[in-house]
């Protein structure tokens, strides 16, 4: 059984898996493509061993996400969570500056995982080292950007629409979008619109599954 779930802002990937296997009584439950505790959307769920093999196809490695970034700041987790620097600008992006620097990153790109996150270093994961004060830098990884689209901007609020493939970190582009213009920029809100053939309106809320 595979289906999509709306994972609502607040719980990790992890908490609404293990729930699942509670409502399901099945051990065996694996999920495409991990949720931000941040961030919200769909959230592909597998139950039993055959449909969580299925996960890891090329078919869930398609994504798509509805991003807001907040210019002028960056955060030292790259979102809404972490410690604000404010960055002082001397000159606000135009839409024309904002578009021709969105392109830049279209295509496949050497994106770095943020500190904190799961990417394993020497064996552990990122965040352990991040959250002690330990620095750590995670090594630049090719993925692919298939889309960017400018949905709004009215400074310092920029809304993009992002198609991706396997392992993007929205996080990274919203840093990576905000050095680029010269100003700073980190990632203020996340929802996942798709992955593979689901999409929002395909999505049930974990009480669904309860009833």
């Amino acid at each position: 059984m595979i289906f999509a779930i709306y994972k609502e802002k607040g719980p990790t990937s992890r908490d609404v898996v293990n729930k699942v296997k509670k409502i399901k009584k099945e051990k065996k439950v694996g999920h495409a493509g991990t949720l931000d505790p941040l961030a919200e959307g769909v959230l592909v769920i597998g139950v039993g061993r055959e449909s969580t093999k299925k996960l890891h196809t090329e078919e869930f490695d398609e994504k798509e996400y509805l991003a807001t970034i907040e210019l002028g700041k960056e955060s030292s987790t790259d979102d809404e969570e972490g410690e604000k620097k404010i960055i002082n600008i001397h000159k606000k992006p135009k839409k024309k500056e904002i578009e021709k620097i969105l392109l830049i990153f279209i295509g496949e790109i050497l994106q770095r995982p943020p500190e904190f996150s799961a990417v394993k270093i020497k064996g552990r994961e990122a965040y352990k080292y991040a959250r002690k004060g330990v620095p750590v830098k995670p090594q630049k990884r090719k993925v692919s950007i298939k889309k960017i689209d400018l949905i709004n901007y009215k400074h310092p609020f920029l809304k993009i629409k992002v198609e991706t493939g396997k392992g993007v970190y929205i996080r990274s582009l919203a840093r990576d979008i905000g050095k680029k213009l010269l100003v700073g920029g980190y990632l203020k809100k996340l929802t996942r619109t798709r992955v593979g053939r689901f999409n929002i309106k395909d999505c049930r809320s974990i009480h669904d599954l309860e009833i």
